[in-house]
């Protein structure tokens, strides 16, 4: 598959008379900006677009779009955003386009490749990239595209608090809100609200830290039944997984999070210089340098459990 440049994007992107956007499993805000900012940009255009997701989009994002910009579209070009494999798609009816996809707009260090590539590493968001595309394509910001590109931009950031943020970010941002995006709705309703569900979830997670590696790593574990104890979902363990890398002297924390599909999924923060994507990629997974994923198999937690405080260990030894 070959790499492509913004302007290589824009002008595919430009020949198409529908296209169908895929975001990644357990969507977040970067996923679904870039993916509702692209649709509203290309229906500017006369393209009739579309995003499909496998997973629920959380309530908290419906500001972003109305119900029917969500589904499936036949015989459309098919498009991923922020998603570094095509196995991070999901299962159920989106697998059948897991082979389909055409163009991949991704800034992953572990992007795997699988189609033709817009990647720009260097991006703190993939709505970064979204942004020079539709600037490309020619079309003219308005309030609704802000909103979905300033929403990527903020929460893959943690409020421009991240390590990758860039004096560009902070420009983008800027022309964003110059657009009309509503920063004090979004960044009260991403950073600020939680629902009493989560408060309990954080709580009961918070009883199984456990520190190691002579304190520089801490370990966290949130269970099915905390979640139902709790009344929570997936979504609402999105803003838990960094708080054990809080603790004085973690270097690299792991939130260890259990799945209805017999898998745990495991979410590693760290503080420079850990490269959590260089640990999660020796089970499997990947993402950025303080952020990153992997898996765990329920059927083998403790032998899988092992290998990555094992991957940890060899990452703090080598820094």
């Amino acid at each position: 598959m070959r790499r492509i440049d913004v302007a290589q994007a824009a002008e595919l992107i430009k020949q198409q008379s529908r296209i169908l956007i895929l975001t990644h499993r357990n969507p977040d805000g970067d996923t679904l900006g870039s993916a509702f900012a692209l649709m509203h940009a290309a229906k500017k255009l006369g393209i009739t677009a579309k995003v499909f997701c496998c997973d629920v989009i959380p309530e908290k994002y419906s500001y972003m779009y109305c119900s029917e910009d969500f589904g499936e579209l036949s015989d459309a070009y098919v498009i991923t955003v922020d998603v570094a494999d095509n196995k991070l798609l999901g299962s159920g009816e989106i697998e059948k386009y897991k082979d389909r996809v055409s163009l991949c707009i991704d800034h992953h260090i572990s992007n795997r490749e699988y189609a033709e590539n817009l990647l720009l590493r260097d991006c703190a968001a993939a709505c970064e990239i979204i942004y020079d595309v539709i600037l490309a394509l020619g079309v003219e910001i308005d309030c609704k595209i802000a909103d979905c590109l300033y929403t990527g931009i903020s929460t893959d950031t943690g409020c421009f608090m991240f390590s990758n943020v860039s004096d560009r970010t902070h420009l983008i941002a800027a022309d964003l809100i110059t657009n009309g995006a509503n920063i004090t709705d979004i960044n009260r309703i991403m950073f600020e609200t939680k629902s009493m569900g989560y408060f309990m979830l954080e709580a009961a997670a918070l009883q199984t830290v456990e520190t190691m590696l002579d304190g520089k790593c801490a370990v966290m574990t949130i269970t099915k039944e905390m979640m139902a104890k709790t009344g929570t979902c997936e979504s609402d363990c999105d803003g838990i997984a960094g708080i054990p890398r809080k603790i004085e002297g973690v270097l690299v924390a792991a939130t260890i999070r259990e799945r209805d599909d017999n898998t745990f999924k495991v979410s590693l923060r760290s503080h420079a210089p850990v490269d959590s994507a260089k640990i999660c990629l020796k089970l499997g997974g990947g993402g950025h340098a303080r952020a990153a994923g992997c898996e765990i198999r329920k059927d083998y937690f403790e032998e899988d459990k092992a290998k990555l405080l094992s991957a940890i260990k060899e990452e703090l030894e080598s820094i």
